[in-house]
């Protein structure tokens, strides 16, 4: 199970901190929410934001552009050391060329769908990356509740992964806790995405460790059944 916090619920009058205790509490990724006031209705970080990062931890960083025109800052988050970058599937047929051009640089390429959108609007893409993002929460702001009606969308997606037999990363974002968490291991979620329930618990190396210790649980359980 890759556990990716979102520094969106971190302290960052004390970033070079948080992300030095993050990597040390055995975070798999680092997640990056990238919000342009248009796509979503919230500002958030740039490419410089990512570079500062990248001096204070070897995790990669998993960045969701929720932008209108991610176009127009692709490169520079590229050259910043991106390592994952995630697109909407809202975008329309412009996501394909994007796509192309993400993984042409050696990063890994995402598609991500919003809570209202039909799991079938990613399908045109899904032969072509590397990782599916569902959303869980409608982006823009941390702290929301976890939309349970979503999991729904895991199960068609770790359905057609096996019918079609390919190996993207399945990932979910929005309102992951310790509870939530769980329906969303169990219809098929390779990747958890949580920004409050890690940045405000007070031993961030135990909620990690404990969100692993749930994923096996119920991985576990499933197996038996």
């Amino acid at each position: 199970m890759i556990i990716a916090p979102s520094l969106l619920a971190a302290d960052l009058g004390y970033l070079a901190d948080e992300i030095k205790k993050i990597t040390a509490a055995k975070a798999d990724w680092i997640h990056l929410d990238i919000m342009d006031g248009h796509f979503v209705p919230n500002l958030s970080f740039g490419p410089d934001f990512l570079k500062l990062i990248k001096k204070h931890t070897h995790l990669p960083c998993d960045v969701h552009l929720m932008c209108s025109s991610p176009e127009i800052i692709l490169d520079h988050f590229l050259e910043a050391g991106a390592d994952n970058i995630t697109l909407h599937a809202e975008l329309g047929k412009k996501a394909h060329t994007l796509i192309e051009k993400i993984r042409g640089s050696g990063c890994l390429a995402g598609i991500s769908i919003n809570p209202p959108t039909p799991f079938e609007e990613a399908i045109p893409f899904l032969s072509e990356i590397d990782l599916l993002l569902i959303m869980t929460v409608n982006p823009g702001y941390g702290g929301q509740k976890f939309i349970s009606e979503n999991i729904s969308k895991l199960k068609m997606a770790t359905k057609w992964k096996k019918l079609n037999k390919k190996k993207f990363i399945l990932e979910v974002d929005g309102g992951i806790n310790f509870e939530s968490m769980k329906e969303c291991v169990k219809a098929g979620a390779d990747a958890l995405v949580s920004g409050t329930t890690i940045f405000r618990s007070e031993n961030y190396k135990e909620a990690i460790h404990k969100m692993r210790l749930i994923a096996q649980d119920v991985c576990k359980i499933d197996l038996q059944k």
